[in-house]
């Protein structure tokens, strides 16, 4: 049987992402911790307390396990209720705790990406009318100026804001996030509020950094008909893929903000990525519905027979990554996987999702897709927002109440692939032996 690899380009990025509120612990000031309080809004009832217990020092001994896994990237976020606890008072210890992480990283050769915004919001931002009114698009860049001025020493790569469309979406059209509300218009103008606050965001960071790379790591989600005879299908997948997955790329690479029924020109974000940040998971079949107006006409179901992860939340469907990244490759700017991973607390799924997926990766590579780096989801189980704690993402497993750190088997499956810049036939003969023929046919 061959023994081939597949290798990537030298210099590509291989690490592990994080979020502020599922990992830091304590993060009482913002909308997440509010949303917690309230009876109904997380599985089980579930609070994020501790999360990871990173703000109490333990990302030190999980930057650890990075480095000795042979990783050489982590995505994590800066809290902004943390580092403005109200509107007219900044938290220099915040930043200084900021800074002895990223220069915890840079020791232990640590590539570290800076997302500024992943979810959570200050409440006093919240009671002023958050993301629903204008009046957050210079406060955005005001606390860009000041975090970028603070670490710009120690960062290279910035995203601005992460999954503009599940915020929306999650906050403002299922309830699911916070706010908990379900309506259109508002939620397009939050959307065009995220747009501008990029925008004013990526200028502030060029103006401080001229030489930083700076984007936005949006999910997308494949999207396909259910039967590919039915122009309905297909009018409901393209209909729904146009409002998730395209709106917020294509506004801020073109100046034209378009969800079909909303329409508007705002030539003031075109042209503001360097780099765009793709969060892949899972892909959808998409069926006309005519009673569900309020999911767009379209329903949503994963296909039979699939690989379902362990609560059902995630279909395994590595082919949905090559259409994800040769529709990011549209773009024509850099690509990073800022997120891709599966939720697996018996750890069965999760090393043929890994290979599966970076073999797609790979494929992407080989069509000349301009992949720079890939980041799993996630180091370590964390806060899963509002599934809590029912879905454990992570390389190493978390024992939420002693914070107890557990490696699962994948991670000496992640460290063989960053050591080796690629996957090799031995690497699926140990960990996934029924693929082999499939990736390594003779």
């Amino acid at each position: 049987m061959p023994q081939a690899s597949f290798l990537f380009p030298k210099g590509f990025l291989w690490g592990t992402a994080t979020a502020a509120h599922q990992v830091e612990g304590n993060n009482t000031n913002n909308s997440w911790w509010n949303w917690e309080q309230q009876p109904g809004r997380i599985v089980h009832g579930q609070k994020s307390g501790l999360a990871c217990d990173w703000w109490g020092g333990r990302w030190q001994e999980d930057m650890d396990r990075a480095v000795e896994t042979h990783q050489n990237a982590h995505r994590f976020s800066v809290e902004w209720s943390r580092i403005q606890p109200a509107p007219d008072r900044w938290d220099e210890s915040a930043l200084d705790m900021y800074r002895e992480m990223l220069r915890g990283m840079h020791e232990r050769g640590i590539e570290p990406m800076v997302t500024l915004h992943h979810f959570s919001d200050p409440m006093w931002l919240v009671e002023q009318g958050g993301w629903e009114t204008e009046k957050v698009v210079p406060l955005f860049e005001a606390y860009t100026k000041k975090v970028v001025e603070a670490l710009k020493e120690y960062v290279h790569l910035w995203v601005t804001i992460n999954e503009p469309n599940v915020y929306t979406y999650g906050g403002y059209l299922n309830g699911g996030f916070p706010p908990g509300k379900n309506d259109f218009n508002l939620a397009m103008k939050v959307m065009i509020n995220l747009a501008r606050g990029h925008a004013v965001s990526y200028r502030a960071i060029h103006a401080l950094q001229p030489d930083a790379q700076v984007g936005i790591a949006l999910n997308y989600r494949s999207l396909v008909p259910a039967h590919a005879w039915s122009p309905l299908d297909k009018w409901a997948a393209q209909t729904q893929a146009q409002l998730y997955n395209n709106i917020f790329p294509g506004v801020i690479k073109t100046g034209r903000f378009d969800a079909i029924i909303k329409k508007m020109n705002m030539p003031e974000v075109a042209g503001t990525q360097d780099f765009l940040g793709i969060n892949y998971y899972t892909r959808d079949q998409v069926v006309f519905h005519l009673l569900k107006p309020d999911q767009l006409f379209g329903k949503r179901y994963y296909r039979e027979g699939v690989e379902l992860s362990t609560t059902g939340f995630l279909a395994n469907e590595p082919e949905g990554m090559i259409e994800a990244l040769r529709w990011g490759a549209s773009f024509k700017v850099p690509l990073m996987v800022t997120e891709n991973g599966v939720e697996d607390s018996g750890d069965k799924l999760r090393p043929r999702y890994l290979i599966q997926h970076v073999h797609q990766m790979w494929r992407g590579v080989t069509n000349s897709f301009p992949i720079k780096g890939y980041f799993y989801w996630s180091l370590v189980d964390n806060f899963e927002w509002e599934r809590g704690w029912t879905q454990r993402f992570g390389l190493w497993e978390l024992e939420v109440e002693t914070q107890v750190r557990r490696k699962r088997g994948t991670v000496d499956l992640y460290a063989q692939i960053c050591q080796n810049n690629g996957l090799t036939h031995d690497m699926v003969s140990q960990f996934a032996p029924d693929l082999t023929p499939k990736l390594f046919p003779e």
